[in-house]
């Protein structure tokens, strides 16, 4: 971890702020975006910050006429983070939240990660943000007694101001008060106290971690001011859209533009070479980009465009005849993952067995933004813009593509239409950048919604083998467990055949069952499109598996399903998963706070208490991911025509210390509308190499009829470090709405999507 570095007399900083500003820098604590929005409230008076961007390694700077600035570290994408973090920072700073101004900076390696995903973002700052603030405070606090002649310990903040107030007042000895702004000149030649020496606010002191604060751009999201990828328009700009080989891997054996370029507004068609190697990666998928003087003529040219496509090996993928090797595959022993006592031997003794197979297809991210991005590559050079979740890796791949250095690689972040993990992929900003450097101008690549959903890194397909043995009382002895789906990493190496531990470790390895007898395996399997990572990741399958297995015994032991899942997690304990997984220090495992949301979960949704006859049930499932707890129980629906209705969502959630309570339930009601999606309609299949969907009529997402009427999120008031929201809420809701409809119908649900046996 580097020290925080006073920065405010460095020469970089002229033309930026003032002489006297204090300027804090944390060089590897922070992901920096570009400078653009405001806090909400009116404008900031002008400044020599408005006039130019900060320098990328500023963090915090507080001017001298008091105004705050901090860098927002993470990629916005509508989960708020941009707001979150600042105000971990701005508490600890005691600063007026009215006269904070947040920028997003641009992206630069001298900041560590900048991969906004995984659900991390706060857990990985909200230690960092704090001390940044805490310094501050301490400096201002040490410059307003050297220049009041007191003792530091008789000095405190209030919003915006340090106070005086002596242990023992006299008439000569008042209280006294100086703004931030006063004290940031003074400040600003103080050296940094050691992190041993800040003190931190103790939380009863909290002003702003822990209360609900709207994002700090909502005005101008609301009113369309807001700069999304899409809207990022430039002098001379033409605009692009791509036809990609229909298979992945294919590539262009000829083609005929003559009838393009008869569209009004087509200037040329431009080939793309497909990814080099054997491997997509984050590299473009190739084929012809139709150069444009807008859009839409972009569109229609490339519906004129004539194409000989040579498909290689993956057109004879059938995603049909897939599922069914996956499932084959997944009824062998495969390679063990996860071992306690010996299964086999227990499974030898007989008695009471039940195995259940569960699938799942694969799934598109049709985030409400398609791809899109503007370069600008000239004389060695190149200026992005994009709606990325990794501007690093977006550097490093245009760098590789135009044969550049990274350090001659510019990303401005914009503001994200959703990302879901879609937009850590930089593959379509590759593709504006490979255009524009040949063409020498401005180029925007527009993706439309079928690109989108045809062209996607697939979250995907899962096939799962279960099976216990049972003891006289319905528990489990012995327990088994097979996951067989290709890996992501195949994206990166198509040789690759398992999973890694990452991936096995999202709710596979991990499952925290009190059971003497445990076996989990992983299968091989092939990729034959690119695999992504989609909001919680493996977790959305095998929590599946695993939550509606856990359902199936309890009814097979005629046991309630909250006492059952209750029995399986056992006593309170953590639970060993060293070299299983690597969980960061603080964050072990632990079966009470498990119990702990499976229990306000079934309290607040009055389980056994509400109407579960007449088509009406109840179903619940738990999962730890991204080390946050989370429980959800659905009350759901069917009627007479096999119709669905998912009436009532209740999720408990413990992740920990929470920063923004708003926020972190907007992500967690999204999450019952994003599952509810997955789980009623979620399926992409492939014919002869080619994706058979192509928008929102073949892969729809619920709409507002079909998304949960009622759903209430219930947050464990916890003093715990904080975990990850964005992605925990997916992973229970498929099964939990799974069991409800076992309740409802005494149908049981073992495969996705829904509407293949439901009308729905």
């Amino acid at each position: 971890m580097s020290e925080i570095q006073n920065v405010s007399r460095r020469s970089f900083l002229s033309g930026m702020l003032s002489a006297g500003a204090l300027v804090l820098s944390v060089p590897m604590w922070i992901d920096p975006l570009k400078a653009q929005e405001e806090v909400p409230g009116s404008d900031p008076p002008e400044s020599p910050v408005d006039r130019a961007a900060f320098h990328s390694s500023v963090f915090l700077g507080i001017e001298t006429d008091g105004t705050v600035y901090i860098i927002a570290s993470r990629s916005e994408m509508g989960t708020g983070i941009a707001t979150t973090l600042p105000r971990v920072l701005a508490d600890e700073l005691d600063a007026d939240w009215q006269r904070v101004r947040i920028r997003l900076a641009q992206g630069d390696p001298r900041y560590g990660d900048q991969d906004t995903d995984g659900s991390h973002s706060v857990r990985s700052f909200f230690n960092p943000m704090r001390l940044a603030g805490a310094t501050a405070r301490q400096m201002l606090l040490s410059a307003a007694a050297a220049k009041w002649g007191v003792p530091m310990s008789d000095c405190a903040t209030e919003p915006h101001t340090v106070v005086y107030r002596p242990a023992t007042p006299t008439e000569k000895s008042a209280e006294k008060r100086l703004s931030y702004g006063q004290l940031a000149a003074a400040a600003a030649k103080l050296p940094v106290p050691s992190g041993r020496d800040v003190k931190l606010k103790p939380r009863s002191s909290w002003r702003y971690i822990g209360k609900d604060a709207k994002l700090f751009n909502l005005k101008d999201i609301v009113t369309g001011k807001a700069v999304y990828g899409v809207d990022v328009d430039l002098p001379g700009m033409m605009h692009a859209s791509v036809e990609h080989p229909p298979v992945t891997g294919g590539k262009v054996r000829s083609f005929d533009d003559k009838n393009a370029l008869l569209v009004p507004g087509v200037r040329r068609a431009v080939p793309i070479d497909i990814f080099p190697g054997a491997s997509p990666g984050f590299q473009p998928l190739g084929g012809i980009a139709v150069i444009a003087d807008n859009t839409w003529a972009a569109f229609e040219g490339r519906k004129k465009l004539q194409i000989d496509w040579e498909n290689g090996p993956n057109a004879a993928y059938d995603s049909r005849l897939y599922r069914q090797q996956l499932r084959t595959t997944s009824l062998q022993p495969g390679r063990v993952a996860r071992a306690v006592g010996d299964a086999d031997a227990e499974f030898a003794k007989g008695g009471r067995i039940f195995e259940a197979e569960y699938y799942t297809p694969h799934l598109a991210h049709v985030s409400m933004e398609p791809p899109a991005a503007v370069a600008d590559c000239r004389d060695g050079k190149a200026i992005i813009w994009a709606p990325t979740q990794n501007p690093q890796g977006l550097q490093a791949e245009v760098a590789s593509a135009l044969k550049i250095d990274k350090k001659d690689v510019i990303c401005h972040v914009t503001l994200l239409g959703g990302g879901f993990g879609r937009k850590s992929f930089p593959d379509f900003a590759v593709e504006a950048a490979m255009l524009s450097q040949r063409l020498g101008q401005p180029i925007k690549i527009s993706w439309s919604r079928e690109d989108d959903v045809k062209f996607d890194y697939y979250h995907s397909v899962a096939a799962m083998y279960m099976k216990a043995s049972l003891d006289a009382h319905g528990r489990p002895t012995a327990w088994l467990q097979r996951s067989v789906f290709p890996s992501i990493d195949s994206t990166f190496d198509v040789k690759t055949q398992y999973a890694d531990s990452e991936e096995l470790g999202m709710g596979w390895t991990s499952i925290p069952f009190d059971i003497p007898n445990l076996r989990i395996e992983n299968g091989p399997a092939t990729g034959h499109v690119r695999i992504g990572w989609l909001r919680s990741v493996a977790n959305v399958y095998h929590a599946f598996g695993v939550q509606s297995f856990a359902a199936e015994l309890a009814h097979a032991a005629g046991q309630d399903p909250i006492e059952y899942l209750l029995t399986l997690i056992g006593p309170d304990r953590i639970v060993d998963l060293k070299g299983i997984m690597s969980v960061p220090s603080g964050y072990e495992q632990d079966t009470g706070r498990l119990r702990a949301v499976v229990q306000l979960a079934a309290d607040k949704a009055s389980w056994g208490k509400r109407k579960q006859a007449g088509g009406i049930g109840m179903g619940i499932a738990v999962h730890w991911s991204f080390l946050t707890y989370v429980a959800t129980v659905v009350q759901a629906e069917v009627n007479a025509k096999g119709q669905v209705s998912i009436l009532r969502v209740d999720t408990a959630v413990d992740a920990g210390t929470i920063v923004n309570p708003i926020a972190v339930r907007a992500q967690f009601q999204g999450a019952a509308v994003f599952g509810a999606s997955l789980a009623l309609y979620g399926e992409i299949t492939a014919s002869k190499g080619a994706i058979d969907q192509s928008n929102f009529d073949d892969y729809p997402v619920v709409r507002i009829n079909e998304a949960p009427r009622e759903t209430y999120v219930h947050l464990v008031n916890s003093t715990a470090p904080p975990a990850g929201v964005g992605e925990p809420g997916v992973p229970p809701f498929a099964p939990a709405l799974s069991n409800a409809i076992f309740a409802a119908t005494g149908k049981r649900i073992r495969e996705l999507p829904l509407s293949k046996q439901l009308t729905v």
